[in-house]
């Protein structure tokens, strides 16, 4: 579920699961300390203002902040896949990843409800 910052930009929460094996878990770590120039690019052709990866085991949490009238993650999700340099960084990606057993099937990252604000209090 989206969430409203104070700059007006969107925030997502999202997860995902990581293969059990800490070789894996190592190189996509590595991966991400080296992401490629076409990703961060992508990135932010897209609408995306900022990102964060977080771990817990094999449990990643994504915080994604997006520029509401520019993110359309439909549109971003078609030139993904027209993009030769980000299929090969998400079919690479995804040697290391698994669904969450929450996560419908043929989705990867998933949005997180959510279930507390402390602005709002």
């Amino acid at each position: 579920m989206p969430n409203m910052s104070a700059a007006a930009s969107v925030r997502y929460a999202l997860a995902l699961d990581l293969v059990d094996d800490p070789a894996h878990i190592e190189a996509y770590e590595e991966a991400h300390r080296n992401v490629w120039p076409e990703v961060l690019q992508h990135l932010r052709v897209h609408g995306v203002l900022g990102m964060e990866i977080y771990r817990l085991g094999t449990r990643l949490f994504m915080v994604m902040e997006v520029d509401p009238d520019r993110y359309d993650p439909a549109r971003m999700a078609r030139a993904a896949a027209e993009n030769p340099a980000i299929v090969r960084w998400e079919t690479w990606m995804w040697t290391y990843q698994l669904p969450t057993p929450w996560t419908p099937a043929g989705e990867k990252w998933v949005p997180m409800q959510r279930i507390f604000d402390f602005d709002a209090r």
